[in-house]
């Protein structure tokens, strides 16, 4: 599958940048090299190293959790095409989460960020917008159908935006915003069903 192959290149390139500050240093998203160097390539490749372990299982788990199941609808959809529409899913997840950070500190030499959680954030909410009733773990813990996640999970990442905590929180946010609306385009029969799934299991509540 290709979300194994997925984890598997995070995996390993991580692991090296880990050992190699040489490597992490190259392989970071830097805008203003992006920009004043031409070095696009680190558009992709800081999308493939983490900061540490944690980092890196974290957004390994959330992956391996939801592109798995996002892969396979692909395939039951789309046939042979569900595998280019899941690799364009994944990689302008990467780009879509990029764009806010070129255009804010592309002047900003000091600026980097590292991590696949604008791709995972773009894939967990494919899988939203095709399964929007199955429940999910809040934070792990509080079991809530996948829309409403959703919908906090954007909110949250919004509203944490305007902090300064280190996070690329609008990576996270417009990753989210380009998965749901790539599938969406992708097939675009999945906004009526998601709209009539929700409307089923709103009746089931009254």
């Amino acid at each position: 599958m290709i979300t194994y192959t997925i984890i598997a290149i995070n995996v390993i390139l991580s692991l090296m940048a880990f050992q190699n500050d040489n490597l992490f240093r190259k392989l970071e998203y830097n805008p203003y090299l992006v920009v004043h160097n031409k070095e696009q390539y680190r558009i992709f490749t800081h999308a493939f190293i983490h900061g540490d372990y944690g980092h890196l299982f974290i957004n390994m788990f959330v992956l391996y959790q939801f592109g798995r199941h996002v892969e396979s609808g692909f395939s039951h959809y789309f046939g042979v095409k569900g595998i280019l529409y899941y690799i364009v899913l994944y990689l302008g997840g990467i780009i879509a989460a990029s764009i806010p950070a070129i255009q804010k500190n592309k002047d900003n030499p000091m600026y980097s960020a590292i991590g696949a959680s604008g791709a995972v954030s773009a894939v967990l909410f494919s899988f939203i917008l095709m399964n929007p009733t199955a429940m999910l773990g809040l934070f792990l813990i509080i079991p809530m159908p996948a829309f409403l996640v959703g919908i906090l999970y954007l909110i949250y990442e919004k509203k944490m935006n305007d902090r300064n905590d280190r996070i690329a929180h609008d990576a996270h946010y417009w990753g989210a915003i380009f998965g749901f609306g790539a599938t969406l385009i992708f097939k675009p029969a999945f906004g009526l069903e998601f709209l009539a799934d929700i409307q089923h299991s709103l009746a089931n509540l009254f």
